[in-house]
């Protein structure tokens, strides 16, 4: 039997679940020649090597000419959805979002995911996703028996290739290990809205608290974000890895996450972690970060200046982040990945 990868994602934006698709798929190939990446019309110039099939993009690919390319072979789905008349597959659920944290979608998006995700669930499709945390919601939330899911790691390792923009810095002000880091959105399970008493706390030692991330929003939005802080947008990655080099530590308040890349990350790049005490964020982070309530703002506040107010606690934190972060690599990952692939084309 064929494997087969759903490459739609490299023709989309780049965001976490496509940073998550891609590492793995290199990785994928790496281990085994036999994968072979499938794509929308282009998509082979973003991924040398990819088969191109079809002529439609986007969702009209995936449903209707992807599981005509993949017919006779196993397809593996890296992104939240795959094709339902596909009569093997194994998809990638990192989240419930769309249960959990409705208010981040939109009506449309929550019930086409919703019915796109039991559809595939009824017609057979495996399931893997990428935390004990995400397993154990997806059996809440989906109709699927326990032994049809599975749970592989994410990786943080592709931060040691990128050559970080220091240019990012001086074009923002910002000096290194005078400022404190944010990498979010303005979806409401970030809770971004819980850090105005740190930014305020922060602006009087004369530190910024910086959001790097996608903050288009409405005006209603907009406005609950905490002030003063320095709001920088979207970053390449050279710039991020610039950011969490320099940053005194980076605050992840979210109070919902399937996996939790950014901290991740930022151990990988030796940046101390102040992040929400969540049980998937444990689950990540183990004893590498410090740990704050996301629903107290002052207790978030209060654990970030402690965390930049000792220079000893910070330089142990860097070390444990360093010894944490080299467990997730995309290798690890693809190995624990091609695992599953393997066991469920030996019982197809």
């Amino acid at each position: 039997m064929s494997l087969f990868i759903n490459g739609r994602f490299v023709t989309q934006p780049l965001s976490g679940v496509q940073r998550f698709a891609g590492e793995t798929s290199r990785a994928l190939q790496q281990l085994d020649a036999r994968y072979i990446l499938l794509t929308p019309p282009g998509g082979a110039a973003f991924w040398p090597g990819a088969r191109e099939a079809g002529a439609r993009q986007g969702q009209a690919w995936e449903q209707l000419n992807l599981p005509r390319a993949a017919a006779g072979g196993l397809l593996l789905n890296l992104g939240n959805t795959g094709p339902i008349m596909a009569s093997k597959q194994i998809v990638v659920i990192h989240d419930t979002g769309v249960f959990r944290t409705p208010e981040a979608y939109s009506r449309k998006f929550r019930l086409w995911y919703k019915f796109l995700q039991y559809q595939l669930i009824r017609r057979g499709a495996d399931i893997i996703t990428v935390s004990e945390f995400s397993r154990q919601e997806i059996l809440r939330c989906l109709p699927v028996d326990a032994a049809r899911v599975g749970v592989m790691p994410e990786g943080a390792d592709h931060m040691h290739l990128i050559e970080p923009d220091q240019k990012i810095l001086t074009e923002q002000g910002l000096e290194p290990m005078r400022f404190v880091l944010c990498v979010g959105s303005l979806a409401a399970h970030k809770n971004l809205a819980a850090l105005g008493c740190l930014a305020r706390q922060l602006h009087e030692r004369g530190m910024p608290l910086v959001v790097a991330g996608n903050l288009s929003g409405s005006a209603f939005q907009t406005a609950l974000l905490p002030q003063p802080a320095q709001y920088i947008g979207r970053v390449s990655d050279a710039q991020l890895k610039a950011l969490y080099e320099a940053a005194s530590c980076l605050v992840f308040p979210s109070r919902y996450e399937g996996f939790g890349l950014p901290p991740l990350e930022a151990m990988t790049c030796g940046c101390p972690v102040v992040a929400s005490d969540i049980a998937v964020l444990r689950e990540v982070c183990a004893d590498a970060a410090q740990f704050c309530n996301p629903a107290y703002p002052d207790d978030i506040a209060r654990k970030v200046i402690a965390v930049i107010g000792s220079a000893s606690r910070r330089e142990e934190m860097r070390e444990a982040g360093f010894l944490r972060s080299r467990i997730f690599t995309w290798q690890r990952a693809a190995a624990v990945l091609d695992d599953f692939v393997k066991t469920s084309f030996e019982t197809s």
